[in-house]
Protein backbone atom coordinates (compact mmCIF):
# COMPACT_ATOMS: atom_id res chain seq x y z
CA UNK A 1 0.00 0.00 0.00
CA UNK A 2 2.53 2.53 0.93
CA UNK A 3 5.05 1.16 -2.40
CA UNK A 4 1.68 1.92 -4.20
CA UNK A 5 1.15 5.34 -2.91
CA UNK A 6 4.94 6.76 -3.26
CA UNK A 7 4.99 5.48 -6.88
CA UNK A 8 1.75 7.25 -7.73
CA UNK A 9 2.76 10.28 -5.53
CA UNK A 10 5.82 10.38 -8.38
CA UNK A 11 3.59 9.95 -11.25
CA UNK A 12 1.25 13.19 -10.04
CA UNK A 13 4.75 15.33 -9.84
CA UNK A 14 4.80 15.22 -13.67
CA UNK A 15 0.61 15.19 -14.33
CA UNK A 16 -1.34 18.29 -15.53
CA UNK A 17 -4.52 18.77 -16.71
CA UNK A 18 -4.08 19.35 -20.72
CA UNK A 19 -4.71 22.17 -22.39
CA UNK A 20 -8.19 23.40 -23.87
CA UNK A 21 -8.59 22.00 -27.43
CA UNK A 22 -11.33 23.96 -28.53
CA UNK A 23 -12.17 28.01 -27.86
CA UNK A 24 -13.57 29.54 -24.98
CA UNK A 25 -17.29 29.68 -26.90
CA UNK A 26 -17.61 26.18 -27.20
CA UNK A 27 -16.63 25.56 -23.74
CA UNK A 28 -19.43 27.85 -22.84
CA UNK A 29 -22.10 25.85 -24.48
CA UNK A 30 -20.65 22.57 -23.42
CA UNK A 31 -21.36 24.15 -19.86
CA UNK A 32 -24.77 25.08 -20.56
CA UNK A 33 -25.64 21.99 -21.90
CA UNK A 34 -24.28 20.40 -19.38
CA UNK A 35 -25.92 22.60 -16.83
CA UNK A 36 -29.29 21.99 -18.43
CA UNK A 37 -29.14 18.01 -18.61
CA UNK A 38 -28.35 18.73 -14.61
CA UNK A 39 -31.08 20.48 -14.11
CA UNK A 40 -34.01 18.74 -16.00
CA UNK A 41 -32.90 15.99 -13.98
CA UNK A 42 -32.80 17.39 -10.55
CA UNK A 43 -36.31 19.23 -11.14
CA UNK A 44 -37.95 16.44 -12.85
CA UNK A 45 -37.18 13.74 -10.50
CA UNK A 46 -37.73 16.57 -7.64
CA UNK A 47 -41.67 16.92 -8.69
CA UNK A 48 -41.85 12.94 -8.96
CA UNK A 49 -40.36 12.75 -5.69
CA UNK A 50 -42.97 15.66 -3.75
CA UNK A 51 -45.65 14.41 -6.32
CA UNK A 52 -45.76 10.92 -4.86
CA UNK A 53 -44.90 12.27 -1.07
CA UNK A 54 -47.35 14.80 -0.85
CA UNK A 55 -50.38 13.01 -2.47
CA UNK A 56 -52.00 10.10 -0.41
CA UNK A 57 -53.81 8.77 -3.55
CA UNK A 58 -50.45 7.47 -4.94
CA UNK A 59 -49.30 6.20 -1.72
CA UNK A 60 -49.52 2.76 -3.81
CA UNK A 61 -46.85 -0.24 -3.86
CA UNK A 62 -45.81 0.51 -7.56
CA UNK A 63 -45.55 4.67 -6.73
CA UNK A 64 -43.43 4.01 -3.71
CA UNK A 65 -40.87 1.79 -6.14
CA UNK A 66 -41.20 5.00 -8.51
CA UNK A 67 -40.37 7.51 -5.70
CA UNK A 68 -36.86 5.38 -4.90
CA UNK A 69 -35.94 5.60 -8.38
CA UNK A 70 -36.86 9.31 -8.67
CA UNK A 71 -34.31 9.47 -5.63
CA UNK A 72 -31.71 7.89 -6.88
CA UNK A 73 -32.66 9.99 -10.41
CA UNK A 74 -32.12 13.01 -7.87
CA UNK A 75 -28.73 12.00 -6.70
CA UNK A 76 -27.22 11.05 -9.50
CA UNK A 77 -28.64 15.05 -11.43
CA UNK A 78 -27.14 16.75 -8.53
CA UNK A 79 -23.64 14.84 -7.80
CA UNK A 80 -23.52 12.60 -10.45
CA UNK A 81 -23.99 14.52 -13.51
CA UNK A 82 -22.28 18.07 -13.58
CA UNK A 83 -18.93 16.41 -11.78
CA UNK A 84 -18.95 13.60 -14.98
CA UNK A 85 -19.67 16.19 -17.36
CA UNK A 86 -17.11 18.46 -16.18
CA UNK A 87 -14.27 15.94 -15.68
CA UNK A 88 -15.42 14.82 -19.73
CA UNK A 89 -15.17 18.43 -20.77
CA UNK A 90 -12.48 19.33 -19.10
CA UNK A 91 -10.46 15.90 -19.67
CA UNK A 92 -9.39 16.68 -15.98
CA UNK A 93 -10.55 16.58 -12.47
CA UNK A 94 -11.10 20.24 -11.29
CA UNK A 95 -12.97 19.87 -7.97
CA UNK A 96 -11.18 18.70 -4.81
CA UNK A 97 -10.35 14.95 -3.37
CA UNK A 98 -12.94 15.05 -1.66
CA UNK A 99 -15.66 15.27 -3.87
CA UNK A 100 -13.85 12.98 -6.02
CA UNK A 101 -14.71 10.25 -3.34
CA UNK A 102 -18.64 11.86 -2.85
CA UNK A 103 -18.60 11.37 -6.95
CA UNK A 104 -17.77 7.79 -6.29
CA UNK A 105 -20.10 6.72 -3.86
CA UNK A 106 -22.88 8.21 -4.61
CA UNK A 107 -22.05 6.98 -8.48
CA UNK A 108 -21.77 3.55 -7.42
CA UNK A 109 -24.84 3.95 -5.06
CA UNK A 110 -27.36 5.60 -7.17
CA UNK A 111 -26.32 3.13 -10.61
CA UNK A 112 -26.69 -0.19 -7.51
CA UNK A 113 -30.22 1.48 -6.28
CA UNK A 114 -31.80 1.88 -9.68
CA UNK A 115 -30.97 -1.32 -11.13
CA UNK A 116 -32.03 -2.69 -8.21
CA UNK A 117 -35.23 -0.80 -8.47
CA UNK A 118 -36.17 -1.55 -11.41
CA UNK A 119 -35.51 -5.23 -10.71
CA UNK A 120 -38.16 -4.71 -7.82
CA UNK A 121 -40.73 -2.96 -10.64
CA UNK A 122 -40.79 -5.93 -12.75
CA UNK A 123 -41.10 -8.39 -9.20
CA UNK A 124 -43.92 -5.57 -8.28
CA UNK A 125 -46.06 -5.72 -11.71
CA UNK A 126 -45.53 -9.83 -12.39
CA UNK A 127 -46.79 -10.44 -8.66
CA UNK A 128 -50.14 -8.22 -9.70
CA UNK A 129 -50.82 -9.63 -12.65
CA UNK A 130 -50.09 -13.08 -11.89
CA UNK A 131 -51.05 -13.74 -8.48
CA UNK A 132 -53.61 -10.71 -8.24
CA UNK A 133 -55.34 -11.90 -5.03
CA UNK A 134 -51.81 -12.95 -3.07
CA UNK A 135 -50.75 -8.96 -4.16
CA UNK A 136 -53.71 -7.19 -2.88
CA UNK A 137 -53.76 -8.73 0.67
CA UNK A 138 -49.88 -9.40 1.38
CA UNK A 139 -48.22 -6.68 -1.11
CA UNK A 140 -48.56 -3.53 1.34
CA UNK A 141 -47.01 -0.43 1.48
CA UNK A 142 -45.25 -1.42 4.70
CA UNK A 143 -43.91 -4.68 3.06
CA UNK A 144 -42.65 -2.02 -0.34
CA UNK A 145 -41.06 0.38 1.76
CA UNK A 146 -39.27 -2.10 3.82
CA UNK A 147 -37.92 -3.74 0.69
CA UNK A 148 -36.66 -0.54 -0.56
CA UNK A 149 -34.86 0.70 2.64
CA UNK A 150 -33.26 -2.39 2.21
CA UNK A 151 -32.27 -1.90 -0.91
CA UNK A 152 -30.78 1.34 -0.44
CA UNK A 153 -28.86 -0.14 2.80
CA UNK A 154 -27.89 -3.14 1.08
CA UNK A 155 -26.58 -0.92 -2.04
CA UNK A 156 -24.85 1.69 0.71
CA UNK A 157 -23.00 -1.16 1.98
CA UNK A 158 -22.37 -2.87 -0.82
CA UNK A 159 -20.90 -0.01 -2.82
CA UNK A 160 -18.90 1.70 0.25
CA UNK A 161 -17.31 -2.16 1.42
CA UNK A 162 -16.58 -2.21 -2.84
CA UNK A 163 -14.60 0.59 -3.44
CA UNK A 164 -13.04 0.20 0.29
CA UNK A 165 -11.77 -3.14 -0.17
CA UNK A 166 -10.08 -1.88 -3.71
CA UNK A 167 -8.25 1.04 -1.99
CA UNK A 168 -10.21 3.96 -3.00
CA UNK A 169 -10.44 5.86 0.38
CA UNK A 170 -6.74 5.04 0.93
CA UNK A 171 -4.77 4.86 -1.60
CA UNK A 172 -3.20 8.10 -3.13
CA UNK A 173 -4.30 9.60 -6.58
CA UNK A 174 -3.46 12.43 -8.28
CA UNK A 175 -5.47 15.39 -7.85
CA UNK A 176 -6.14 15.97 -11.93
CA UNK A 177 -7.43 12.40 -11.79
CA UNK A 178 -11.07 10.80 -10.56
CA UNK A 179 -11.78 7.36 -10.99
CA UNK A 180 -12.69 4.55 -9.11
CA UNK A 181 -10.30 1.58 -8.97
CA UNK A 182 -11.73 -1.98 -9.15
CA UNK A 183 -9.62 -5.61 -9.65
CA UNK A 184 -10.54 -8.12 -11.97
CA UNK A 185 -12.27 -10.06 -9.20
CA UNK A 186 -14.51 -7.48 -7.77
CA UNK A 187 -15.11 -5.79 -11.25
CA UNK A 188 -16.43 -9.52 -12.40
CA UNK A 189 -18.55 -9.72 -8.78
CA UNK A 190 -20.00 -6.32 -9.78
CA UNK A 191 -21.08 -7.20 -13.28
CA UNK A 192 -23.16 -9.99 -11.74
CA UNK A 193 -24.47 -8.21 -9.11
CA UNK A 194 -25.15 -4.85 -10.09
CA UNK A 195 -26.07 -5.37 -14.19
CA UNK A 196 -26.25 -9.68 -15.23
CA UNK A 197 -28.76 -11.05 -12.65
CA UNK A 198 -30.95 -7.84 -12.27
CA UNK A 199 -31.22 -7.47 -15.97
CA UNK A 200 -31.87 -11.46 -16.53
CA UNK A 201 -34.50 -10.81 -13.78
CA UNK A 202 -36.41 -7.92 -15.33
CA UNK A 203 -36.38 -9.82 -18.93
CA UNK A 204 -37.95 -12.82 -17.31
CA UNK A 205 -40.40 -11.34 -15.42
CA UNK A 206 -41.00 -8.92 -17.84
CA UNK A 207 -41.78 -11.33 -21.03
CA UNK A 208 -43.92 -12.98 -18.27
CA UNK A 209 -46.12 -9.56 -17.57
CA UNK A 210 -46.49 -9.16 -21.30
CA UNK A 211 -47.38 -12.88 -22.07
CA UNK A 212 -50.11 -12.41 -19.05
CA UNK A 213 -51.09 -8.82 -20.35
CA UNK A 214 -51.75 -10.19 -23.88
CA UNK A 215 -53.22 -13.27 -22.57
CA UNK A 216 -55.81 -10.67 -20.01
CA UNK A 217 -56.90 -8.92 -23.06
CA UNK A 218 -57.58 -11.80 -25.43
CA UNK A 219 -60.19 -12.86 -22.63
CA UNK A 220 -61.90 -9.44 -22.04
CA UNK A 221 -62.28 -9.11 -25.60
CA UNK A 222 -63.66 -12.57 -25.92
CA UNK A 223 -66.33 -12.73 -23.07
CA UNK A 224 -69.24 -10.53 -23.71
CA UNK A 225 -69.22 -8.71 -20.02
CA UNK A 226 -73.54 -8.26 -19.20
CA UNK A 227 -74.45 -5.09 -17.04
CA UNK A 228 -73.33 -5.98 -14.02
CA UNK A 229 -71.63 -3.41 -11.43
CA UNK A 230 -69.08 -6.31 -10.38
CA UNK A 231 -68.07 -7.36 -13.89
CA UNK A 232 -67.43 -3.61 -14.29
CA UNK A 233 -65.44 -3.14 -11.73
CA UNK A 234 -63.05 -6.20 -12.41
CA UNK A 235 -62.94 -4.92 -15.67
CA UNK A 236 -61.55 -1.83 -14.97
CA UNK A 237 -59.52 -3.34 -12.41
CA UNK A 238 -57.87 -5.37 -15.05
CA UNK A 239 -57.51 -2.57 -17.51
CA UNK A 240 -55.50 -0.47 -15.13
CA UNK A 241 -53.43 -3.21 -14.14
CA UNK A 242 -52.51 -3.85 -17.68
CA UNK A 243 -51.66 -0.35 -18.60
CA UNK A 244 -49.59 0.18 -15.67
CA UNK A 245 -47.61 -2.54 -16.50
CA UNK A 246 -47.40 -1.41 -20.04
CA UNK A 247 -46.18 2.27 -18.93
CA UNK A 248 -43.95 0.45 -16.61
CA UNK A 249 -42.69 -1.81 -19.19
CA UNK A 250 -41.57 1.15 -21.48
CA UNK A 251 -39.47 2.73 -18.46
CA UNK A 252 -37.57 -0.88 -17.69
CA UNK A 253 -37.27 -1.10 -21.92
CA UNK A 254 -35.56 2.73 -21.99
CA UNK A 255 -33.56 1.57 -18.86
CA UNK A 256 -31.97 -1.02 -19.98
CA UNK A 257 -31.74 0.78 -23.74
CA UNK A 258 -29.63 3.17 -21.67
CA UNK A 259 -28.07 0.43 -19.89
CA UNK A 260 -26.58 -1.81 -22.31
CA UNK A 261 -23.82 0.32 -24.05
CA UNK A 262 -22.36 1.30 -20.76
CA UNK A 263 -21.84 -2.21 -19.87
CA UNK A 264 -20.95 -3.13 -23.88
CA UNK A 265 -17.88 -0.47 -23.42
CA UNK A 266 -16.86 -1.33 -19.85
CA UNK A 267 -16.26 -5.22 -21.02
CA UNK A 268 -15.07 -4.67 -24.35
CA UNK A 269 -12.98 -1.79 -24.14
CA UNK A 270 -9.77 -1.73 -21.20
CA UNK A 271 -9.23 1.28 -19.55
CA UNK A 272 -6.16 1.72 -20.13
CA UNK A 273 -6.78 2.42 -23.70
CA UNK A 274 -7.23 6.14 -23.93
CA UNK A 275 -7.84 5.73 -28.14
CA UNK A 276 -11.07 4.53 -27.38
CA UNK A 277 -12.06 7.12 -24.30
CA UNK A 278 -14.25 9.24 -25.73
CA UNK A 279 -17.04 6.07 -26.68
CA UNK A 280 -16.69 5.34 -22.99
CA UNK A 281 -17.66 8.46 -22.18
CA UNK A 282 -20.26 9.04 -24.41
CA UNK A 283 -21.56 5.40 -22.97
CA UNK A 284 -21.60 6.95 -19.46
CA UNK A 285 -23.32 10.09 -20.44
CA UNK A 286 -26.27 8.06 -22.24
CA UNK A 287 -26.36 5.86 -19.43
CA UNK A 288 -26.95 8.83 -16.89
CA UNK A 289 -29.49 10.13 -19.54
CA UNK A 290 -31.56 7.78 -18.24
CA UNK A 291 -32.49 9.55 -15.30
CA UNK A 292 -33.16 12.53 -17.11
CA UNK A 293 -35.46 10.78 -19.64
CA UNK A 294 -37.76 8.86 -16.84
CA UNK A 295 -39.69 12.31 -15.51
CA UNK A 296 -40.48 13.07 -19.26
CA UNK A 297 -41.92 9.16 -19.31
CA UNK A 298 -43.69 10.34 -16.25
CA UNK A 299 -45.21 13.33 -17.76
CA UNK A 300 -45.96 11.94 -20.84
CA UNK A 301 -47.83 8.86 -20.25
CA UNK A 302 -48.83 9.46 -16.44
CA UNK A 303 -51.73 11.33 -15.95
CA UNK A 304 -51.37 11.43 -12.02
CA UNK A 305 -48.24 13.44 -12.95
CA UNK A 306 -49.53 15.18 -15.06
CA UNK A 307 -52.11 16.68 -12.52
CA UNK A 308 -49.68 16.99 -9.99
CA UNK A 309 -47.42 19.42 -12.10
CA UNK A 310 -50.21 21.56 -12.18
CA UNK A 311 -51.41 21.53 -8.72
CA UNK A 312 -47.84 22.41 -7.70
CA UNK A 313 -46.98 25.17 -10.24
CA UNK A 314 -50.60 26.76 -9.39
CA UNK A 315 -49.33 25.95 -5.46
CA UNK A 316 -52.28 24.54 -4.70
CA UNK A 317 -50.36 21.80 -3.02
CA UNK A 318 -50.20 24.40 -0.21
CA UNK A 319 -53.85 24.88 0.38
CA UNK A 320 -55.13 22.78 3.50
CA UNK A 321 -55.85 19.32 3.07
CA UNK A 322 -54.63 19.44 -0.23
CA UNK A 323 -52.64 16.06 0.15
CA UNK A 324 -56.03 14.31 -0.30
CA UNK A 325 -57.29 15.88 -4.02
CA UNK A 326 -57.60 13.48 -6.57
CA UNK A 327 -55.19 13.43 -9.17
CA UNK A 328 -55.66 10.39 -10.58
Amino acid sequence: MNLTAVNQTDMCEDYSCPERSVSLSVYVILYVAAAAVALLTVCGNLLVIISVSHFKQLHTPANILILSLAASDFLTGVFVIPLHLSLVIESCWTSRSVMCLVFKVVNFQATSVSVHTVSLIAVDRFLALSFPFFYSEKISLTVVCTATLLNWLFSFIYNFTLLYVNGNFTDVVCPAVCFAITDGISSIIDLLIVFVMPCILIIILYTHVFVIAKKHATAIRALQVHNSTESSKNKISDKSERKAAMLLGILVFVFLLCLLPYYITALAIPYNSENTLQIRDVAVIFFFLNSTINPIIYALFYSWFQKSIKLIFTFKVFHKDSSLMNVM
